[in-house]
């Protein structure tokens, strides 16, 4: 008889390091250097036993830079294996989870100083920016009023930085997926989070080739990053794939401005839109404006786009 994927399933399971490994993923996002830390075993033998829960189809794998990070598989599928595991978990197997799950605040000790040191050594660009704009205080009430008070589904921050728009908004969505180039940024974004307590699941991905599948998300933000990409008609194009129909895309940049050492001192490609091509660039992509606000009173202007998707939401169409 044919090998039954059940059975082969029940086998992943079936190993001390696989199920502690499960039950320390359950708690926070990892990766294999970190398991093997709190695991003490080699990195190898950790990969080895990743594989086989990843070939189970019961953790996700995602690349970031060097560095692997693993997550739970999507709750459709974990959670009756969960519901298994905590019926059946013995007293020993439940210390031997506790146990593991003490040595946590290490790894979020060593992720808090990498953070630190890396947020240090940028603070002076960051700060010389925000210097020229309305305070930011000023930009997030104003994403907040574009926002509005409604469930945001699954939220999308693309070029997520520091994860800042997850946490403020996190908690308004079914769930929020961060992604960011740079993997030193999310490691970042992944301190703060963890440390506000916002679940979220944070990926490494390109703004033109987002890791995600169409009508994915049913809000996206993209917060100050269009002023750096070479095409960002593509890059609303892209945003517009993942958004479900119905769904709403809020970008925060500058209005049009002349400040051209910026392109020397801080690498930005473009200086700031203007309304008239950001609309257009929303309606070449399948979205209306249906909101725009500037907000002036420093050297840059700071705009806030919002658009929405034609269609209808899947999450209303269900409620129907």
């Amino acid at each position: 008889m044919d090998a039954l994927p059940l059975a082969e399933l029940l086998q992943a399971l079936a190993d001390p390091t696989r199920l502690r490994i499960l039950a320390l993923l359950r708690r926070m996002e990892l990766s294999v250097g970190e398991l093997a830390i709190i695991l003490d075993q080699s990195q190898p033998r950790v990969s080895r036993h990743v594989r086989i829960l990843a070939d189970a189809g019961v953790i996700d794998r995602r690349r970031e830079g060097s560095w692997v990070f693993l997550t739970i598989a999507p709750e459709g599928r974990a959670a009756p294996m969960f519901s298994l595991i905590d019926a059946w978990a013995c007293e020993e197997s439940a210390q031997a989870f506790e146990a593991d799950a003490s040595k946590l605040d290490r790894i979020r000790s060593d992720r808090a100083e990498a953070a630190t040191r890396y947020f240090t050594s940028h603070a002076e660009v960051w700060d010389s920016i925000r210097s020229l704009h309305v305070a930011e205080s000023e930009v997030e009430e104003a994403i907040g009023r574009a926002l509005g008070s409604e469930d945001l589904g699954c939220l999308v921050d693309i070029g997520t930085g520091t994860g800042r728009m997850i946490e403020l908004f996190g908690r308004s969505a079914s769930h929020s997926i961060g992604i960011d180039r740079s993997s030193e940024m999310l490691r970042l974004a992944r301190v703060k989070l963890e440390a506000a307590g916002i679940s979220s699941s944070l990926r490494q991905g390109d703004l033109y080739s987002l890791p995600l599948d169409d009508g994915a998300a049913d809000t996206v933000i993209i917060h100050q990053v269009l002023h750096y990409a070479h095409s960002p008609a593509a890059a609303i194009e892209e945003a517009s794939r993942v958004l479900a129909p119905g769904g709403r895309l809020l970008i925060v940049d500058f209005a049009a401005h002349e400040r051209e050492e910026l392109r020397t001192t801080d690498a930005h490609i473009r200086l700031g839109f203007d309304d008239d091509t950001m609309t257009s660039w929303f309606k070449a992509a399948g979205i209306a404006v249906d909101h725009v606000e500037h907000l002036e009173g420093g050297e840059l202007t700071v705009t806030v786009w919002r658009g929405e998707k034609a269609g209808v939401r899947q999450r209303e169409r269900r409620a129907a």
